[in-house]
């Protein structure tokens, strides 16, 4: 699947940017044509059985007395033919299908995508009206949903009907449509919003990263700590006297302000922090490292094998700069020479035997192959 396979109708990506982003909700419908689930409902749950996983079970009785249990779950049974959602996590970090849902929103960096979510909806089943705090695509895939979604509120009520789950008073909708097999939903944070499934159906929820300035302050003051950067004291060596000791100047104050912001002047430093803060994956990845690392040595002779391909895991984070690349919280320095390289294993393109071996004439490339592969980022099919 690519950008081509969105079929925004009137719209495009950059008019999406826009009119929509993170300004109001979207409905299009027939998105995608002949949409097919990308991971089947038995493989879902099955997934859901796993303890590295994270996935929920939320369920009502249709009296607005709800459950949550979380997995990993050994039988669903119990939970009967309807008003139940089984809801899993990164599940494109498990299923490469799933993980190609990611493509045709490539218009949007792709450190700003978080992981796909996909849910199994029974008849009546869902999650109640709730508000989040990033933005969502939702795909539908087999069966029907009826979605509504409304506008910001200040005045929506907060509802706890279970301690593990959040949702709000009743709202206006804006959209309040039943979706189909392709349709694509698109919800801006803090719209309130609720989907009802109308028959068994599975949908796919592609989350966007909004980290808050809160944890991006305090991984900052982390990176400080664990590289001891940042241990210098204020300076004020051109003090003058003050006629009020109690007093914290406004100009004491600017100079405490500026004397914190040096750190993130250090354009180099910043940069390793951004890289790996926004390249760390939130969940589990299927991680292929090598039972005896690979040495230049050996990995010519993988090479000499037809037909190899050279693969990441699936639903791997990796972004680029000028200096270096980043994969799921890892760096790797590099310099000109080796940035087509570098360029390809960010995008995370498949590779062949040939093209490897065309890389594998440069030290510094074979180098760096061989770290992303003792790694398990990438490994040998």
């Amino acid at each position: 699947m690519n950008i081509e396979s969105l079929h925004w109708g009137e719209l495009s990506p950059e008019t999406f940017l826009a009119e929509y982003w993170q300004k109001k909700p979207l409905l299009i419908k027939q998105a995608f044509k002949n949409f097919q689930d990308t991971i089947p409902a038995d493989e879902l749950a099955g997934l859901a059985m796993e303890g590295e996983i994270e996935s929920r079970i939320v369920s009502n009785d249709g009296n607005n007395n709800w459950q949550v249990d979380h997995g990993p779950f050994t039988d669903f049974a119990q939970y009967g033919e309807a008003n139940w959602t089984l809801l899993v996590q990164a599940v494109n970090n498990w299923s490469r299908p799933t993980n190609a849902l990611l493509a045709p929103f490539s218009f949007i960096p792709r450190w700003r995508i978080d992981d796909v979510m996909v849910s199994f909806s029974t008849p009546n089943g869902g999650v109640g009206a709730h508000l989040d705090q990033y933005d969502v695509f939702i795909i539908q895939g087999s069966g029907k949903r009826r979605w509504q979604v409304g506008a910001p509120n200040s005045e929506l009520i907060t509802l706890l009907p279970h301690p593990d789950l959040k949702q709000v008073s009743a709202f206006e909708p804006l959209i309040d449509e039943v979706t189909e097999a392709g349709d694509l939903l698109y919800i801006p944070p803090n719209h309130p919003h609720n989907g009802v499934s109308i028959e068994n159906s599975v949908n796919f929820s592609i989350g966007f990263q909004a980290p808050s300035s809160q944890e991006l302050w305090s991984s900052f003051a982390d990176k400080l700590i664990d590289n001891n950067l940042g241990e210098q004291r204020f300076s004020d060596s051109t003090r003058k006297t003050t006629t009020t000791s109690t007093l914290i100047s406004k100009d004491d104050q600017q100079q405490l302000k500026a004397f914190m912001l040096e750190q993130l002047e250090n354009t180099e430093m910043f940069e390793q922090f951004i890289g790996q803060y926004l390249t760390q994956s939130h969940h589990a990845l299927e991680l292929l490292m090598p039972v005896n690392d690979i040495d230049e040595e050996k990995l010519i002779d993988i090479l000499s094998e037809p037909e190899i391909r050279f693969m990441p895991v699936s639903g791997l984070k990796a972004a680029i700069t000028q200096t270096t690349l980043f994969l799921n919280g890892d760096s790797f320095p590099i310099t000109a020479k080796i940035l087509p390289l570098a360029e390809l294993l960010a995008q995370q393109t498949p590779l062949t035997t040939e093209q490897v071996k065309s890389f594998n004439t440069s030290l510094k490339n074979s180098q760096l192959l061989t770290s992303v592969l003792n790694k398990g980022y990438w490994y040998i099919e």
